[in-house]
């Protein structure tokens, strides 16, 4: 039996022209989760035979920062599957107006009220959001990356991808409907560790949205959401 570590990435740039970047403090948390990792890994003997990561900038930026705080020399293998939907275009799709900046509180709320509906329309199959995958093939990525670690890793795997394919596949593994993916995708945390354990027939969840990394009075502000 081996573990799946699967790692949200830092936190990236909300509200900026460009999402798709880390923020100065996703690139500390990412160094620091490698700190954590490194150490845990020593002290549990523990091995990552198997990489995976998104192809988005903000998985690799988050990558590189953990093989800093790890000294990992790995190359990850680039998986699109793993890569995050569109929020903007899910949000155009039910709301084609444009939106104000969220940069009060209120439009925060606001952006995140629309994209649980924009979500939930994609699910059910109501919208086609611009440049997006089918619901049903966005899931076919994410289950097809579990398949990978399951048939062809040996000892344990390690997966850097975003909050949407993670409660996803959560949700596989739980059998949980769609939905439910949803409020687990909105509650999880920038870094956050979830840990499957697998056998080459399955996979069974051990932990979900943990930031062990940042448990010390220090790093109490470090913990972000988007």
């Amino acid at each position: 039996m081996g573990t799946l570590y699967l790692i949200r990435h830092g936190q990236a740039s909300f509200g900026e022209d460009d999402y798709d970047r880390l923020s100065p403090l996703g690139h500390q948390q990412a160094q620091r989760l490698g700190e954590y990792l490194r150490q845990r890994f020593e002290r549990e003997g523990v091995q990552i035979g198997t990489v995976l990561m998104g192809s988005l900038r903000r998985h690799r930026e988050t990558w590189e920062g953990m093989a800093r705080g790890a000294a990992w020399t790995h190359t990850p293998q680039v998986w699109p599957g793993l890569n995050e939907y569109d929020s903007q275009a899910l949000i155009e799709a039910i709301h084609p107006e444009p939106l104000a900046k969220p940069d009060t509180p209120e439009l925060y709320r606001h952006h995140f009220r629309l994209l649980r509906d924009a979500l939930k329309a994609w699910m059910d199959g109501r919208t086609a959001p611009k440049g997006m995958p089918s619901y049903a093939d966005f899931v076919g990525g994410i289950e097809a990356a579990l398949d990978h670690v399951r048939q062809q890793s040996s000892g344990n795997a390690l997966i850097v991808s975003s909050g949407g394919p993670i409660s996803t596949a959560v949700g596989l593994v739980l059998s949980t409907p769609p939905e439910t993916t949803i409020e687990l995708n909105l509650r999880i945390r920038n870094t956050a560790l979830t840990e499957f354990a697998f056998t080459p027939k399955r996979h069974m969840l051990l932990t979900y949205n943990m930031l062990p990394h940042l448990d010390s009075a220090e790093h109490q502000d470090w913990v972000t959401y988007a």
